[in-house]
Order: structure tokens, then sequence, then C-alpha cells
């Protein structure tokens, strides 16, 4: 057992990240540790598990056996427990200068162990300006033994004065068998299903399990897939725009109800709400008001994140049908991430011309790079939806 055993399809990166691990130990040892530096990026696609191999190589820094997968440092890494590991996961749209300084304050530190003092900072790419400037004057002049690990989907969406001060760790988008195969072995499911998952997450591990595993993810794949055929006239678009809008808005509401509530009460124990004893009454009104203001403007920002993130899995979905309507038109002999629809692909393949479904797949990137932009969701995807039913009318920005 390894801690690198859940990097599916990514031998290359497992064996340069056991060279580092080796390197790392000669450096505590003494030696020049050639091979081991304190800053790495992770990247690479969603989905192919550019945060679990940062998480993989923290482990396998903070133990004393390399990665065994088994011992307490292992398992405090695994959980997020370890008190040398600072897990950094952006809730929200964005993350703020101040809360970087904080991080980098908290980063400072002497390792407990004796060994490394690592930070792990998940969708480092989120980072304000501000933020990844305060960033980079902290990995320019790290402290002794402290090792920074960031992820990102590309290098590109780093600084590039913080991407050329990083090891750059690139993940592959691993093969449908493999992650077919994990699914079997790992989470018990049959083999067909396995590979319908597979195929249908195009490479994303943690999708391709949702989609293995979970009825209502599969059915809201596919209400998006059904939506091509859908478009008979300008109501129609409107009507599947809508739908599309209002099953995200469901989807943050429902992942983020029970959770913002927790928060909310944790807040207002903090400051006294339900204690007795004098002064304790006013404490929520004197002090917590702003404190409450702050977690409602963070829920708020997180709920949007994940209403944009649901809607860009949808919209991710609708390019791969496309996409394979091309391959479809051009009798291409790949792999379909929507063959399972492939009535609906040969129909539209036969009633309509290469450079239409090019047109199509173009409305989908814009409207993902509209929503980046902060248009109003429902307007963006009107105007993706009236673009798919009539694609040579699109009028591209």
């Amino acid at each position: 057992m390894s801690v690198f055993d859940d990097l599916i399809g990514q031998d290359r990166v497992v064996g340069l990240l056991r060279g580092a691990v080796e390197a790392a130990s000669d450096v505590l040892a003494g030696g020049p540790g050639s091979g081991m530096t304190h800053a790495w990026l992770f990247t690479g696609p969603p989905g192919t598990g550019n945060s679990t191999a940062a998480r993989a190589f923290a482990a396998a820094l903070l133990c004393e056996y390399g990665g065994c997968g088994h011992c307490d440092s292992c398992h405090q890494v695994h959980i997020g427990s370890h008190p040398d590991l600072e897990i950094v996961q952006p809730q929200g749209l964005s993350y703020g200068v101040k809360q970087t300084r904080d991080l980098i304050l908290r980063a400072a530190g002497t390792a407990t162990t004796g060994r490394w003092r690592v930070v792990l900072f998940e969708d480092a790419d989120r980072a304000t300006e501000q933020a990844a400037n305060a960033l980079l004057k902290a990995i320019e002049e790290p402290p002794p033994r402290t090792v920074w690990l960031l992820c990102a989907p590309s290098p590109d969406d780093m600084m590039i004065t913080i991407r050329s001060r990083c090891r750059v760790v690139t993940l592959r988008v691993p093969s449908a068998d493999a992650v077919a195969e994990t699914l079997v072995l790992r989470d018990g499911v049959a083999p067909e299903t396995a590979l319908f998952a597979a195929r249908a997450a195009q490479g994303h591990i943690e999708r391709a399990r949702r989609l293995a595993l979970d009825d209502d993810v599969r059915l809201r794949r596919e209400a998006v897939l059904s939506l091509p055929r859908s478009l008979a006239g300008v109501a129609d678009c409107i009507v599947a725009a809508e739908r599309l809008v209002k099953t995200a808005e469901a989807e943050a509401a429902s992942a983020t109800a029970t959770l913002d509530e927790a928060e909310a009460a944790s807040l207002r124990q903090v400051y006294g709400e339900g204690s007795s004893g004098k002064g304790l009454g006013r404490g929520l009104v004197r002090g917590g008001a702003g404190a409450m203001k702050e977690l409602e403007d963070r829920q708020k920002s997180r709920a949007t994140r994940i209403k944009r993130d649901s809607l860009d899995s949808a919209l991710l979905d609708l390019v791969a049908f496309y996409r394979d309507v091309l391959a479809v038109q051009f009798g291409a002999p790949v792999e379909l991430a929507t063959g399972d629809r492939r009535g609906d692909l040969e129909a539209l393949a036969a009633t309509s011309t290469p450079e239409e479904t090019l047109c199509r797949i173009d409305a989908i990137v814009l409207c993902r790079e509209r929503l980046g932009r902060n248009v109003n969701p429902q307007m963006a995807v009107e105007a993706m939806t009236l673009s798919l039913r009539s694609p040579r009318q699109a009028t591209l920005p």
C-alpha cells in the first residue's frame, strides 16, 4: 500500500514524486537533495487528480517511511488533521489578499515533527491579483523546510512569476479503461456500468464515480443530453435555458443548506447566543453582527461557485455531445463520450453540417466564457440555446 495508489493512470507523475521524496529525505539527512524544491505547481484538466497528487506528495514528505499509507502520519494527512499540513480549499469565487496573508503567517511556523511544513493550496488560480502578489513574496523567500503545493488546471492560470518559481507537475487524462477498472475494484461497480461512467466522465475520476453510484447524477446528465433534440422553436430554447439554470440553483441550494445553517449556528454560539451571564446576551449584537454579515457573504459566494460549477458541468456534457456528432459526421474512429445517445448523434449528424456543429460548440464555449465574466446566467444560457437551434445565425462578440 502507498499514498500514491489513488493516482490513476499517472505512472510518470508517481515516478517523479517518488524521486522528489527520496531527495527530500536526503535534505533532512544533510545532503544536497537534488530534485527537491520548495514550490510545486500541480496542473491538469479538472478531475485528473491535481489535489489528490498534491496530497499524496504531502503525505510522502511528512511520512518517515516515504508515504507508506498506513501510519498515523499518512492517516492524519488523509483526513486533513496533520499538524504540519495546511490545506486551503477556496469555497467562493475568489481567494482574497487578507486570507492569503493569514495563510502565509501560518505557513511560517516551525514543523512540529521536525520534517517539513507543507501548504497545499487547491484551486490556487482563484487567488485575486493582490493575493497572488502576496503569495509570490512568500514563495520567493520561504521559511526553512516549508513546501508550497499549488493546484491549478493549467500553468497559464497562474501568474508567470509564480509558475516560474515552481516545479510544474502535469497530470494527464487517464484512459476510460483505467478509470473503469478503479471503479470496479474499489467501488464494486459492475464492469458495464463502470465503463459507461468512465467514458461519460471523460477522465474526470470523481464524476465517473458519481455517475456510477448516484441515480440523480445520471438523470441530470440525461436531461442535459436530451436538450439538443428539444430546441424546435424559440420558446423551447427559453424553457430549456431556464431549466438548466434552475437545476444548477437547486443543486447549489441542496449542497449548501445544511452547511450554511451549521456555520451560522456555530458563529452565534461563539458570540454568546443562548448563553447566560452578564453581557453575553449582547455579544451577538455588538461584535457578531459584522462577523455574521461576513459569513453570509462567504456563503453566497460559495453558493454562486457551486451553481456556476454545476452549469459548467452541464455545458461540458453538451460540448462532448457535439464533439461526438462531429466525429460521426467525419466517420472518425474515436471513443464516444456520449455513445449511449447513438441515435441522437446519428440523427443530428445526418441533418446538419460539420460547420454547423462547430458553430454549436463555439456557442457553448462562449457561454462558458460569459459565465466566467459574471454575465447573468439566464441570459448567457438563453443566448447559447438560441445559437444551438440556429448555429449559422449566432453572433459572436
